[in-house]
């Protein structure tokens, strides 16, 4: 009965170190981690801690049989989603909301490619070749609904085995799936938790047995999409933006990377708008020292959304928001962005605001409306307008995250459980200066 005791501590131990872990992850939107699969990560290990108290505390008797417990699972699902090549995280430890459902314990993007995660945590003794519950059956189960769906669809399928797979099983992986090993990256060990000024250094468990392999689904992706004459508009120039000012908006361009295609970001017209607006770019302080009148009479209905963002604009500057995100990028729009950013401007922009906008184009490639099957396969909503799942989709051709404001069409994609790479910056209007 001690000994069952100890179990039980020691597994308490565990999830209390989960929950602090995930409550020290980020939560905001500029995060691959969106708040809603943290909570159900925090919920399971909420209740994983609840019913080994309960345990605890009421042993039962007889002397109970070997302590069964789920933290271990739990602890490898936080450790992949914590490996640095995982962005886009949209469904963690659920059933997938289509036709032929199925459990998947992650559905991210992984380099630029979407993927699903499935965990195990047994003992390798006990993973089994079997065609009725065994790891074939699952596979196969899986595997059906991966190619019966068009909006979630993921490229490949990622099989996490913590603590290894017996050589058999293994082979059987490679001959019958084509499965290839696939490595997450190596682990320090160590985990860091910040606790107000200070940062603890926490041992973590080591996943040295640790086994993965890689099903691939779709052939090819994104990596063999090359910039040519049947994907590309028009080619940015590859002259340096020239300005007399040494201000922040040409500190932004200059940053950006003028070739290559391995570090690629998509512009929609929030992003584009953002970087030339006037708020943005030295008007927010006067803006909000006009009286009421004036500016009622300049911006009519939207007055009030403007003095919000020329407040928002004091406080964090988007440019420097900006530039953290583009820095050795490339930019990339399609072109019904580029038609839509041109009508904005034309009737609302001012002089300076005009001349920004030329000099932004200039440093952008421009790419065909191109939006990727997955994307389409959306429903057309109010919240998911097909215009912008043409600006996402084509973004997720390309592979690169789109650079948006539009966070309602970011929620109801999350709704769906689509895995779509995407940075959020706030939002800037056009004030005509």
């Amino acid at each position: 009965m001690e000994e069952i005791g100890g179990e039980i501590e020691t597994a308490k131990k565990r999830c209390e170190s989960v929950i602090n872990t995930i409550n020290h992850l980020p939560s905001s939107s500029s995060t691959p981690i969106i708040p809603s699969c943290l909570t159900t990560l925090l919920k399971l290990a909420s209740s994983e801690l609840s019913f080994l108290s309960s345990s605890l505390a009421s042993p039962p008797h007889p002397p109970p049989p070997p302590l069964s417990v789920n933290i271990g699972h739990i602890e490898s699902v936080l450790w992949i989603l914590r490996r640095p090549s995982i962005t886009a995280v949209s469904r963690v430890c659920k059933p997938l909301p289509i036709a032929n459902s199925v459990h998947v314990d992650l559905v991210c993007t992984l380099g630029k490619a979407p993927v699903w995660i499935v965990v195990s945590d047994r003992n390798p003794n006990y993973i089994y070749w079997s065609e009725n519950k065994g790891l074939k059956s699952r596979i196969e189960t899986v595997l059906a609904a991966a190619r019966s769906t068009t909006a979630l669809k993921p490229a490949s399928l990622i099989l996490f085995f913590a603590n290894g797979l017996p050589l058999p099983v293994y082979e059987k992986l490679k001959e019958q799936f084509g499965a290839k090993d696939f490595d997450f990256g190596s682990d320090s060990g160590f985990d860091f938790c910040e606790e107000g000024e200070w940062v603890n250094v926490v041992r973590t468990r080591s996943y040295k047995e640790a086994l993965s392999v890689e099903i691939e689904i779709i052939d090819g992706c994104h990596d063999s999409l090359a910039f040519d004459e049947h994907v590309v508009v028009a080619e940015a120039e590859v002259a340096e933006v020239v300005s007399e000012k040494d201000d922040a908006f040409s500190s932004v361009l200059s940053s950006m990377r003028l070739k290559g295609e391995d570090f690629l970001v998509n512009f929609d017209t929030t992003a584009l708008v953002a970087l030339v607006s006037g708020i943005a770019n030295g008007c927010a302080e006067r803006l909000l020292e006009m009286d009421e009148s004036v500016l009622e009479e300049r911006f009519k209905g939207n007055t009030v959304f403007v003095i919000a963002q020329a407040r928002s604009e004091v406080e964090n500057s988007v440019l420097d928001r900006m530039r953290d995100v583009l820095s050795g990028k490339r930019g990339i729009v399609c072109e019904s962005v580029v038609s839509e950013f041109n009508e904005l401007v034309s009737m609302y922009a001012g002089h300076s605001e005009k001349q920004r906008a030329e000099q932004l184009l200039k440093r952008l490639i421009v790419v065909n409306d191109n939006p990727t099957e997955r994307v389409m396969g959306l429903p057309t909503t109010r919240k998911l307008a097909m215009k912008n799942k043409i600006v996402f989709g084509t973004g997720d051709r390309w592979g690169a995250p789109t650079l948006t404001a539009n966070m309602g069409f970011v929620r109801a994609v999350a709704q769906f459980a689509m895995s779509l790479s995407t940075i959020e910056h706030s939002p800037r209007a056009l004030t005509g200066d």
